[in-house]
């Protein structure tokens, strides 16, 4: 099988439909849709259909969302100033420094994948409006006190060692900025922490191998999503 190319000629096609993302499952009223878009596509072309039983389908795709909603995961830590909050242009200049560059959305900077077009490894985010009044006169209203760093584990490989990276990313960002890194509740992180957060890393990253999910791969970030 290959994606359609001018110039070939094909006996048989093969079109999909995807069974579940964050989204949620797909539901019956979504498949039905499909099968009506498939079928018009094979009555152009003078083709037979054969298309798997709702029901199965439906079941298939509820199966799927319901392993993937306990494995689905973001790593995220504040970082809060300790003293003097922060203006967007320092933020910037200090994340710069490590790697990241901006994103399309306010308020937004992400470290890149090595791999070209991939997903960036880590997200660094702040209040938006604070990005944008960076941008216009308001720019007196643009002191930012915390921002947020963030790991999406199902789209980065566990070779890539994006764990490491998010952790290093932390550090410097706190040392830099005069920052600490504190949890959703305050509290602030310890190493007793972040090896904690490791050993259930590693068993979700085993989870996900076990489906032939392994993070990073096509598969997965279509599914966390």
């Amino acid at each position: 099988w290959e994606p359609l190319t001018l110039g070939q000629r094909y006996g048989e096609l093969q079109a999909g439909v995807q069974l579940a993302n964050r989204s949620g499952a797909l539901n019956e009223i979504e498949y039905s849709e499909f099968v009506q878009k498939v079928q018009a596509f094979a009555d152009a072309v003078a083709a037979v259909p054969d298309f798997p039983d709702m029901l199965d389908v439906v079941a298939r795709a509820r199966e799927l969302d319901a392993f993937a909603n306990p494995h689905d995961a973001t790593l995220s830590v504040l970082l809060r100033a300790n003293e003097v909050a922060w203006s967007v242009g320092y933020i910037q200049q200090c994340a710069s420094r490590h790697g990241f560059v901006n994103a399309a959305l306010a308020g937004r900077l992400v470290l890149p994948a090595a791999e070209e077009g991939a997903p960036p490894v880590l997200v660094l985010s702040f209040d938006a409006q604070a990005a944008l009044a960076a941008m216009s006169d308001a720019a007196a209203m643009a002191a930012v006190r915390e921002l947020t760093l963030s790991l999406d584990v199902a789209q980065t490989p566990e070779s890539a060692e994006p764990f490491a990276a998010w952790q290093l990313a932390i550090r410097a960002l706190a040392d830099d900025m005069d920052a600490t890194a504190v949890d959703d509740q305050g509290r602030p992180l310890t190493l007793q922490h972040f090896a904690a957060i490791h050993d259930e890393l590693n068993k979700l990253y085993r989870a996900l191998e076990s489906r032939d999910m392994a993070a990073g791969t096509p598969v997965a970030r279509r599914l966390f999503q």
